[in-house]
């Protein structure tokens, strides 16, 4: 990968196909079979998204479709006992869309899928038209940068940043994209920021953090120096 992927627009896909509310049941299957999807965007007159029509939308026109729907299945299935008898997309999309901007972080973009138990966002402009869609697949292609890349920016971004450029103590070691920072800093209240902003790099999947602080310095009677002042 050239550039670091860090936001929705590094990794989703441009080429997006869409529906139009009107789009009939069986030309949304076709769809849907013709672009290897499981899931399109609905969009209004404007070209603003206004709905998502996925295949679990489309499956109750099959497990209703013979008419014998039982009073169980009217209390707790009302939406999909009415999909069942819906043609268009307007009636068959799921709305308000989970939707996210293509300025937005990564791990938001993950969040909003895990929360909502979807596998892909429209991705949308601040007017709300489309640019684009964003799949749980996309989010893992940054995962795919070399260990080089990531030792690289963790050592610019995360330990020249915090400890100051005369850093050659410090060993930044990438494997498999886990990340090991060992080595002595002066300051050892920042250790445990430097793990947490190695864990944030793009690509990294886990820190190993064995930074320790500066060696104590024995007291002139030969005990370690605890600190502490004591009477003569």
């Amino acid at each position: 990968m050239n550039a670091t992927p860090t936001v929705v627009n590094d990794v989703m896909t441009h080429r997006v196909v869409a529906l139009r509310t009107g789009a009939v049941f069986k030309d949304i299957v076709k769809t849907m079979h013709e672009w290897r999807v499981s899931a399109l965007p609905v969009l209004d007159e404007t070209g603003t998204v206004v709905g998502v029509v996925s295949e679990a939308d489309l499956l109750p026109k099959e497990e209703y479709g013979d008419g014998d729907i039982g009073h169980y299945e009217q209390v707790r299935h009302p939406a999909d006992i009415h999909k069942a008898d819906a043609v268009s997309a307007a009636e068959l999309m799921t709305e308000p869309p989970v939707t996210v901007t293509p300025d937005a972080p990564l791990a938001h973009a993950a969040r909003l899928m895990a929360r909502h138990r979807v596998k892909r966002l429209p991705v949308v402009g601040r007017d709300g038209t489309l640019k684009g869609i964003v799949s749980r697949s996309d989010l893992l292609k940054v995962f795919l940068r070399q260990d080089r890349e990531i030792a690289e920016e963790v050592r610019r971004e995360v330990v020249v940043r915090l400890f100051g450029t005369h850093t050659e103590a410090i060993r930044v070691d990438v494997h498999d994209g886990v990340v090991t920072l060992a080595g002595r800093v002066h300051e050892t209240a920042l250790i445990p920021l430097a793990a947490r902003l190695a864990r944030a790099v793009p690509g990294a999947v886990d820190v190993a953090c064995a930074l320790t602080g500066p060696p104590h310095r024995p007291s002139p009677a030969g005990r370690p120096d605890t600190g502490r002042s004591r009477m003569p």
